[in-house]
């Protein structure tokens, strides 16, 4: 019991003195921060840019983010499933995506130009 009391009274010491510290600091509240102007532009998109079109009797859907096509979806007017065509590489290769499944992303390294 007697070493209990002793750690009750050290930490209520320690916490007097962290208080008689904190008292003595002059706190001063920080400056108010401006919001960005009005015209402010970010670079970040939040959503794309979506351009449909009609190519014979299919609707495609044309999906780019800064300019740069990256998805496809193509939707038949047959009423067949629409599927979609995502950019696999820099170089305008494309794979088909169908549904639920993920697509198969193989991956394209340059090992040797000639």
């Amino acid at each position: 019991m007697r070493k209990q009391n002793k750690i009750k009274v050290f930490c209520l010491a320690i916490s007097f003195l962290s208080l008689n510290v904190m008292a003595e600091k002059k706190l001063e509240p920080l400056e108010d921060i401006k919001p960005p102007p009005k015209n402010f532009e970010s670079d970040v998109v939040d959503e794309p840019q979506i351009t449909i079109t009609k190519k014979g009797a299919d609707t495609v859907e044309e999906y780019r983010i800064n300019g740069e096509l990256y998805m496809m979806k193509v939707s038949p007017s047959g009423g067949g499933p629409s599927y979609y065509l995502l950019k696999e590489d820099q170089d305008g290769g494309w794979a088909r995506y169908d549904g639920p499944s993920q697509p198969l992303s193989v991956p394209k390294w340059v090992i040797f130009r000639f």
